[in-house]
């Protein structure tokens, strides 16, 4: 994994550089959007559902929810995490004449780091696509939310893939 280029750094202007400066600010838009959203449900309530966000075609950023999806019988969780993530990309899929943008923000964890993360993945309607991961812990000392460093991840389109 490659961290995310610092805001005005040589690297991320070289990102930055390589899509259209609209789309750019379109997908940063969404990854700061989902990851202050998310940051603020686990202060908030300890977690988060996954949830998806929008940039309309007039340049407003809106928030998309699903109702959560019982969890398979059998399994530990109290909701389908999968299922939710699903609905939602159908859901954009179906509605994305009205939005110029979208990204799908869920809890994901990171195998190799042993931690839970943020994990944005945001598309654009040119096919220019984006996403992020933000490693994060308990602090069981201070009950607070310890955050890593956000970093690059790997994403396929999703929503216009036709």
């Amino acid at each position: 994994m490659t961290q995310t280029p610092e805001p005005g750094s040589e690297e991320q202007g070289s990102w930055r550089g390589s899509v259209p400066e609209a789309t750019a600010t379109d997908l940063e838009n969404l990854l700061g959007t989902g990851v202050s959203a998310a940051q603020e449900q686990l202060h908030r309530s300890g977690g988060f559902l996954p949830f998806a966000l929008t940039v309309q075609n007039d340049g407003e950023v809106r928030l998309v929810a699903v109702s959560p999806a019982d969890a398979a019988e059998g399994s530990d969780g109290d909701f389908d995490a999968d299922a939710m993530i699903s609905d939602l990309t159908a859901l954009l899929r179906q509605n994305r004449e009205d939005f110029r943008a979208a990204a799908v923000v869920c809890d994901i964890l990171l195998v190799e780091e042993d931690s839970d993360a943020i994990h944005v993945a945001a598309e654009h309607r040119d096919g220019s696509v984006f996403a992020a991961v933000l490693p994060y812990s308990a602090n069981a000392g201070t009950q607070t939310w310890e955050f890593g460093e956000l970093a690059a991840d790997a994403s396929e389109p999703a929503i216009w893939v036709d």
